[in-house]
Parts: C-alpha cells; sequence; structure tokens
C-alpha cells in the first residue's frame, strides 16, 4: 500500500464546518486506499481523524505560510515514511510543495477548494492578481490537481492554461447512499414543531451555514430584506429557521424578527434533524464561489431545495430530478413566489448518490493518482 502525505495549514479537526468536514471526510475514505498520513498545525486534534495519522507539525503562528523551516521538517517525513505523493489542501503552501517535489521527486497534487483569486476578487480584495498568478504556478507545477466542481475545473483550465488531462473533479459528498427513512423525518418534524411551537400546518423553511463566513450572512440579509417581507404579505403559514454560529453581535441574535416568522436557532449539535424536518431547504447565496456543502446535505436528506444559479455551482440538474429549483441570482421576487408553492412530492433520484457518495468520490479519486 503506498504512503501519501498531505498538508493542511488550518484547524479541521474536529471538524465542524462544510470546509471541515469536506477534507476529513475525504480522507477518511481516501485512507482506505493508501496509507495516509496528513501534516497539519498545532490546534488539530490528532484523535479525531478516521482512517489516517495526523501529525501536528506546523505552527499556529499566522507567518506559518512564509516558515521556510517547514521545508526541512516535510521533507524529513517524505524520507522517513518513504512516501510517493504530497497533497495540499488549497494552493496557499504552493512554494513548499514546488519545492518539496523539485528536491524529493515527489509527486504533487493540489486540492483545490475554490478558484481562490476569483472567490476573493468576488470579495472585494485589491490583491487577487498577485494571488491569480501564485496560484497559477502552484497548479500548472502539480501533477494532479482536484477541483471541488466541474465549473472550477472549467475556468481554471482556461484562465490558468492547465493540461486538463492532469485534473479531475472530487465533489464534496455525503456519507450515506440512501434517503431518510418516512419515519425519521416525521420524527424530525415532530421534533422541531414540538422545539419551536409550531403546527402542523406550518411550512418550515430552512437556511444552514457558517455565519462568520461573508456570503453565507450576505444569504441571511437577503432572506431578511427580499424574501420574507414578500411573504409577510400573504396569508401564508410559514417559519424560516435559520442556523449556524457566527452571527454579528449587532444582530441581536434576529430578535427584532421573532415576530416576523424569522427563528434564529444558532448552532445545532444535530443539524441532520433540521435538514428531514424541515420541509424547503433555501439558498439566496449570490457569490463565494465553489460547492455549497449545506446544498448536498440538504438533497442526501431528500429535502426540496430552492436555490440561485450561484448558490447551485457544483450541484448536476441531472441528478437531482424534480428535488432543486433554480432562479437566476436577485431574482428574489421569483425566489420568493416559489416559497409559497408546495411542489409535487417526489424522491432525490439514486443517481445523486451515485454522484456524492463518499466511498464512490474517494475511490475515484485514488484511480486517477494511481498507486
Amino acid at each position: 500500500m503506498s504512503t501519501i502525505i498531505s498538508i493542511v495549514s488550518y484547524p479541521f479537526l474536529p471538524a465542524k464546518l462544510g470546509g471541515q468536514k469536506g477534507i476529513a471526510l475525504f480522507y477518511k475514505y481516501f485512507s482506505r486506499h493508501c496509507r495516509l498520513i496528513c501534516l497539519t498545525t498545532k490546534k488539530n486534534e490528532p484523535a479525531a481523524a478516521e482512517g489516517y495519522q495526523v501529525i501536528n507539525s506546523i505552527s499556529n503562528d499566522p507567518l506559518r505560510y512564509i516558515n521556510v523551516f517547514l521545508f526541512f521538517t516535510i521533507y524529513r517525513q517524505i524520507k522517513k515514511q518513504k512516501a510517493s505523493k504530497l497533497i495540499l489542501e488549497h494552493p496557499y503552501y504552493g512554494w513548499l510543495g514546488i519545492l518539496v517535489k523539485w528536491a524529493s521527486g515527489i509527486q504533487l497534487i493540489v486540492h483545490s477548494h475554490n478558484i481562490e483569486s476569483s472567490r476573493w476578487k468576488t470579495l472585494g480584495k485589491w490583491w487577487w492578481p498577485i494571488l491569480a498568478w501564485y496560484e497559477k504556478w502552484t497548479l500548472r507545477s502539480a501533477d494532479a490537481v482536484f477541483f471541488k466542481t466541474d465549473q472550477d475545473k472549467k475556468e481554471a483550465t482556461g484562465l490558468y492554461k492547465l493540461n486538463p488531462e492532469k485534473s479531475i473533479t472530487v465533489t464534496y459528498g455525503i456519507e450515506w447512499n440512501t434517503m431518510p427513512a418516512k419515519e425519521e423525518i416525521e420524527k424530525s418534524k415532530g421534533c422541531l414543531q414540538q422545539l419551536h411551537n409550531l403546527s402542523a400546518a406550518t411550512t418550515i423553511f430552512l437556511f444552514n451555514g457558517s455565519l462568520d463566513y461573508h456570503p453565507n450572512l450576505q444569504a441571511v440579509q437577503t432572506i431578511l430584506d427580499k424574501l420574507n417581507p414578500v411573504l409577510l404579505q400573504s396569508a401564508f403559514d410559514y417559519k424560516i429557521i435559520i442556523c449556524g454560529k457566527g452571527l454579528p453581535a449587532d444582530m441581536h441574535e434576529l430578535k427584532d424578527y421573532a415576530d416576523k416568522n424569522i427563528i434564529y436557532a444558532g448552532f445545532v449539535d444535530d443539524i441532520g434533524v433540521y435538514f428531514k424536518g424541515a420541509d424547503v431547504f433555501i439558498n439566496p447565496v449570490t457569490d463565494g464561489g465553489g460547492i455549497k456543502t449545506k446544498l448536498v446535505e440538504a438533497l442526501g436528506y431528500n429535502l426540496q431545495v430552492l436555490s440561485t444559479v450561484s448558490g447551485a455551482i457544483g450541484v448536476p440538474l441531472a441528478v437531482t430530478g424534480n428535488k432543486m429549483s433554480i432562479f437566476e441570482d436577485n431574482d428574489w421576487n421569483g425566489f420568493a413566489a416559489a416559497m409559497q408553492v408546495r411542489p409535487p412530492a417526489t424522491d432525490i433520484p439514486e443517481a445523486f448518490f451515485d454522484h456524492f457518495y463518499w466511498v464512490n468520490i474517494a475511490e475515484k479519486a485514488y484511480r486517477f493518482i494511481g498507486d
């Protein structure tokens, strides 16, 4: 069995947020095909890793990204472990990976989670062209690149003139390959009704995401300012539940909206109960790039989804059947109108699980890079 070393330059264990889960779960299933050793920062908890070894060999210092002494740490581990490949999560340690590749002859794989320069450009950062140059250098120097979406792969191939044969889409996934049983859904719905004092006739909308991430916070503001005012004008019996930590203090946990059918649940221990108990997942995200992990999870729970075009990046309509409706970014009237219509009851197709099941994703990625 081959040995592969990965570098994760920030806390991801224990995995709680979508991006953290994207790494931890990919490694969990990828490590079934190889001996995987993850070199990461001190703030990670090795005991939280499943199936792979974690070594806390990188400091938490903000200057760690320019610490040239890390080269010797990584190089020694490659020789000690007799590793054949090195995976970088994100391109930020590109200089390090390229230097190690030159010195050791190891194959370099970059796991891209977004087109980082494009993401920072949409967020208004002036230095995005510098990052674009650096990202291009890193991706072109890699022996293989994993992208999260077909859109990212296509954009990077054109933007950075990559060899398309050296890249593959390795999407975010879910750990289950069947939809929840009817009994689970009914139990979860009853739980939400009791917890939030809702009637059986109330339609439950759900939005979930880390609210210290600007695109998610912007989506919450859209719900409050664009969607909910339209719904309030109707006689529609509904509640919009918003889950996620990081809401700014000046929003006062949305208490000003408590009488306007908005429920702020904050960070919940078991988001699965909310996914299974809600009627519709709404995803009014218009920037940030990359696949929205919450959208994949919602569909995996057989939840009806309404999303913007930007929010649905990376989720092919061909595998969602009739479970997802997509609206142009900023078409809030059309989005709000759809929220007032109950779609016919259908189930998520089997093709969705074939595409988004972690077991299949990890096997595909490992086959691509070979032994």
